[in-house]
């Protein structure tokens, strides 16, 4: 056992002795200590990993799941590189799609195919080079990391051992491996489970910044996959947040989740994909709604979603009642809390339905529906007994739904609002500014704060909300400004005047209707703000970018993603159908690897099917935005100083051992 040896610590503080003492438990004698800093010196110098970074995904699981398989192209790129004019193109797209969707398009190839062993043969061969080429730039320990427990082995010895062309004495051997896996009837196994270390290995590690809910049909399936995936971050968008509240028990949060629900009619997410029971609010519809056409609540998107005359109806008419609902729940929170300012809200009771009028501001408007029979115009924010029986049944669905919680338990242990790595701050939307394009500092449960520090309240704020002491003062008061932070004005999540909500469903005249921005928005094209908000997470401007979504990007208006001179780079490029009218385009990528920064445009994904069968890929442009002139490698990441600071502690360790501060074993 490794000790200190008493006389000789003169130069070693006692923490610092304490320290060192640890350590050696580790790395009990100088032959450990040594061998792990020439481990760590030659990672510093391996390429840096690739990084990829997407935002404000919506639901859209099946186009996000195809750009994780194809690596927003990369894996195209790297068959290209590999094999040139040696393979023909519909032999690389094949060999594409058999990466990407390896189990699917073996049962096309066996229909096929009738000399199957040589094609299987011919096959193996390519994934072994292409899965050598892409874990080139990693240590045999990472690769073996990621390779499925029953094809380690043999994947080790075909990737590291054979090297066919390097090593012909090794040829028989090589050929011998892939004989027998073809011969013992596993060769569709191993096709699948090294594709899918393909699709690992070229993706080191993967950034959402936020939003990945609401609109589109698969929420839940974009987090079932990355609860499996190797490594991943998430930076909370306002969407987020907004159930991560309701999952917590915050009655607007889930009002809201399930009005935008019923509008995009996904409520089989809620139903099917989180088994939460909408019975209750659909007999309130029926009840209360039943002979009101409901119009304004028709449900979009009907020919995805090929609802039948009956169900589209209904939707409308549960679209209505929890419409009313929210504002309802919503007008209790705003009265409770008048530090949040937001009284320009409380619109229920400015409405005149004998006359059909509703007073905004010092304006007054047509409404275009007066059919509400649940509100009371003496208190018009009392929920009637029936809807209050709905929404705490509701609630104890929320609460209840074993994978909502599985799935927002994932958002609180792989993110956060915000985060610094690689010389990149990332965040969903904004930091609050004022008009000047100082940080702004805002009221925040009885503090007031700004830049930083305003973020660094408000994660832990969404932490408490979820996590906190059932029943306390502070989790109620940190669920309730879980609300806040999905539509108030100083949300760095929001950053608006106003959400308005009421304004777009009861009111013809777009005047009332107008969102207008925070000051950020006004200045985030400067390229000293953005210095300053850098400077304020302690990263070199000069070296260093913003990233974040929340607002598409016009692309097809020729609006560029890039802005304040290459400092902030906003990547919403709508991968929710619902924005690419306005797009142009249907999402980006940003790809950070040891050549730079690239920006990977996509067009629209046609759909799982068409890839499969006829080779379909997504059609993407990528742009250079930043190129280095030296290979970045690890040394020069985030992941690096840490590695050089354990160097510098071992180096230490090894001078306490050979000095006798401390004793080797």
């Amino acid at each position: 056992m490794t000790s200190s040896n008493p006389k000789n610590n003169e130069n070693c503080t006692a923490e610092e002795l304490k320290y060192l003492d640890l350590l050696a438990r580790q790395f009990p004698t100088i032959a450990d200590a040594a061998t792990e800093i020439i481990n760590l010196e030659a990672i510093l110098n391996l390429p840096k990993g690739t990084e990829h970074f997407l935002t404000d995904l919506h639901g859209e699981a099946e186009a996000f799941r195809h750009v994780l398989k194809n690596a927003s192209g990369v894996i195209r790129q790297k068959i290209d590189e590999l094999f040139g004019h040696t393979l023909r193109e519909a032999e690389k797209r094949d060999l594409c799609t058999l990466i990407y969707y390896p189990e699917e398009k073996l049962e096309r190839v066996k229909r096929y195919e009738t000399e199957l062993d040589d094609w299987y043969r011919i096959t193996l061969n390519q994934l072994v080079e292409v899965c050598r080429y892409v874990s080139t730039k990693y240590t045999r320990s990472k690769v073996y990391k990621a390779l499925p427990a029953d094809f380690s082995y043999i994947i080790q010895e075909l990737l590291h051992e054979s090297g066919s062309r390097d090593m012909p004495n090794k040829q028989d051997y090589f050929n011998a491996i892939l004989n027998s896996i073809i011969e013992v009837d596993r060769a569709d196994e191993f096709i699948a489970a090294i594709s899918h270390v393909i699709q690992q290995l070229t993706i080191d590690r993967l950034h959402i910044i936020g939003d990945i809910f609401d609109r589109g049909p698969g929420p839940h399936i974009i987090l079932d996959t990355l609860s499996d995936y190797h490594k991943v971050d998430i930076q909370w968008g306002n969407h987020d947040v907004l159930w991560m509240g309701a999952a917590a028990g915050n009655e607007a949060s889930l009002a809201n989740v399930v009005r935008i629900s019923a509008r995009y009619a996904n409520l089989d997410v809620l139903e099917n994909g989180y088994g939460i029971n909408l019975l209750p609010l659909a007999r309130l519809a029926m009840d209360v709604y039943g002979d009101d056409p409901c119009i304004r609540f028709a449900p979009r998107m009907l020919q995805d979603c090929r609802l039948n005359e009956r169900d589209a109806r209904l939707t409308a008419q549960m679209h209505k009642a929890i419409t009313v609902l929210q504002f309802k729940l919503e007008g209790q929170l705003i009265l409770r809390h008048p530090e949040y300012r937001m009284e320009d809200r409380l619109l229920l009771d400015k409405m005149d339905l004998a006359a059909g009028t509703v007073r905004i501001g010092d304006d007054v408007y047509p409404l275009n529906d007066t059919f509400f029979p649940t509100i009371d115009p003496a208190d018009p924010y009392r929920l009637t007994e029936d809807e209050n029986e709905v929404v705490q049944q509701l609630r104890m669905a929320f609460r209840n739904s074993e994978k909502l919680q599985k799935h927002i338990r994932l958002l609180y242990s792989k993110g956060s609002l915000y985060l610094v790595l690689n010389s990149n701050l990332l965040y969903h939307a904004s930091i609050p500014m004022t008009d000047a394009g100082e940080f702004k500092q805002v009221e925040i449960c009885g503090k007031t704060l700004g830049g930083r520090d305003l973020l660094d309240r408000v994660d832990r704020l969404a932490r408490e909300a979820y996590f906190g002491r059932k029943g306390s003062e502070t989790r109620r008061q940190a669920l309730d400004y879980m609300w806040y932070l999905w539509c108030g004005p100083d949300s760095p999540l929001f950053d608006k005047d106003k959400m308005a909500v009421f304004e777009s469903y009861f009111i013809d005249d777009k005047k009332p209707r107008a969102e207008h921005k925070g000051a950020y928005y006004n200045h985030m094209e400067d390229p000293a703000v953005c210095a300053m908000i850098l400077r304020s997470f302690g990263l070199d401007p000069a070296t260093s970018h913003i990233i974040s979504g929340h607002i598409p990007v016009k692309s097809g208006k020729g609006e560029s993603p890039i802005k304040a001179g290459g400092r902030l780079l906003m990547i919403d490029g709508g991968f929710s159908k619902a924005y690419q009218a306005e797009t142009g385009i249907a999402g980006y990528t940003l790809i950070y690897n040891s050549h730079g920064l690239q920006l990977v445009q996509h067009q629209p994904f046609e759909s799982r099917r068409r890839a499969i069968e006829e080779g379909l890929d997504i059609l993407s442009t990528k742009f250079v935005v930043e190129a280095t002139t030296t290979r970045l490698t690890v040394r020069d990441t985030t992941v690096g100083k840490e590695l050089l600071v354990q160097i510098d502690d071992l180096k230490r360790l090894l001078t306490a051992y050979r000095s006798g501060i401390l004793l080797a074993r």
